[in-house]
């Protein structure tokens, strides 16, 4: 199996060991994205929409950088802090995504890095 690592100056710097996405044939794993400013390397100062929508830029740069873009994606996970968000999340997502929409799932979780509010990650077929 050949893994080939993708890397996007758009998007934030991994803050561990890993890859910002790994591609495997024709199918990419994005690693989960929070609301980082790639430029600066800190979390999006603002309201929670905004947060959103860095987040699904951050993964777009990622896709991007794969050869493809958000269209591609056919797995989406999001997790948030608060539940009591889906419905603005949904909001947001219908702005960057069109039927046919990829899967997903929402996840309410305890915390997250950087106290971050959501993050996502997806796959990709490219």
């Amino acid at each position: 199996m050949i893994r080939q690592t993708i890397h996007s100056t758009n998007a934030p710097a991994a803050i561990g060991p890993y890859s910002q996405a790994v591609r495997v044939a024709n199918m990419v794993y994005l690693s989960g994205q929070i609301a980082l400013d790639p430029a600066t390397g800190q979390m999006l100062e603002g309201d929670f929409e905004a947060q959103v929508r860095r987040v699904f830029d951050n993964l777009r740069a990622v896709c991007v950088a794969a050869g493809g873009d958000l269209k591609d994606i056919v797995k989406l996970n999001i997790f948030l802090t608060d539940l009591g968000h889906f419905t603005e999340v949904n909001r947001v997502m219908a702005e960057y995504f069109s039927a046919p929409y990829p899967a997903r799932a929402a996840v309410g979780v305890a915390a997250l890095p950087r106290n971050a509010e959501v993050e996502m990650d997806a796959i990709m077929v490219a």
